[in-house]
């Protein structure tokens, strides 16, 4: 990373316990704005927990979070979610008895200033509706418009999930396993799809599949025990022995002979 680029989201000394249990222990991470970033890390190594600590759903035991040098630890969900960061999870989460296209005109609402406004018609808001038309496009939904979410494929409802984390103009986006569950060719195409809809964004992952990480990621955090073991380039994550010998194992080696994405 280039030392100069501006820093969209630092992590300073976070740390969190459960209890006497600590979780996260003392993890530093700086992320450069527009940069791409994987989580990697066993399970129970931190990663859900790291993530629920940045968009607030837990507050750390101590450190600091910082979105665009501002401090957001402590804040609520949805107040960091109004300065600028969104985040998906792993269990799809959208309204499924609304269709496409109203899943996304719910999401850009608050963005352009509509807000607790019980008299006005949805659909007299033509910029809402422009905004949500463009989302459909840029999420390769807009053929199934007014299809409910609940009678989408898999696929598909992860695809509207992400259309509706970014709906609100967030510029750091967090997605929680976001192809866990998909083919091999599914997964070929949203990892372009995720590429195509976070151009000019800040972007964390957490994923498992190594062909999705090392395919989308300009660097890669391991976790181990809830503290960053190495925070580099793919190329140098892959040939690092601590991070093989903690997590990656055979992996590597999969990727190394083929797993191309």
């Amino acid at each position: 990373m280039n030392t100069a680029a501006t820093i969209a989201l630092e992590l300073k000394d976070l740390r969190k316990s459960f209890g006497r249990t600590e979780i996260i222990r003392g993890v530093n991470l700086a992320v450069a704005a527009g940069e791409r970033v994987a989580i990697i890390g066993p399970n129970g190594a931190g990663k859900s927990t790291l993530f629920n600590l940045i968009s607030g759903r837990f507050e750390p035991t101590s450190g600091e979070v910082l979105l665009d040098g501002t401090r957001i630890d402590g804040k609520k969900p949805f107040e960091i979610n109004r300065l600028g960061l969104s985040r998906s999870f792993q269990i799809t989460n959208i309204f499924p008895k609304l269709s496409v296209f109203e899943n996304l005109r719910c999401g850009v609402l608050w963005s352009l200033g509509y807000k607790y406004s019980f008299w006005k018609f949805l659909a007299g808001l033509d910029d809402a509706n422009e905004r949500a038309e463009e989302l459909m496009e840029m999420i390769r939904l807009d053929k199934k418009r007014d299809v409910l979410a609940v009678n989408l494929t898999y696929a598909e409802q992860r695809a509207l999930e992400i259309g509706v984390t970014i709906s609100g103009g967030a510029h750091v986006v967090l997605l929680d396993e976001p192809t866990a569950g998909m083919s091999k060719s599914e997964t070929r195409r949203f990892i372009q799809l995720i590429k195509d809809v976070t151009v000019g964004k800040t972007l964390l992952t957490v994923e498992h599949d190594m062909g999705v990480v090392f395919g989308l990621a300009d660097r890669i955090a391991v976790v181990v025990y809830g503290e960053v073991l190495a925070f580099d380039t793919p190329e140098a994550v892959r040939s690092n022995a601590l991070v093989q010998e903690a997590y990656l194992g055979s992996a590597v080696a999969d990727s190394q002979a083929g797993a191309q994405v």
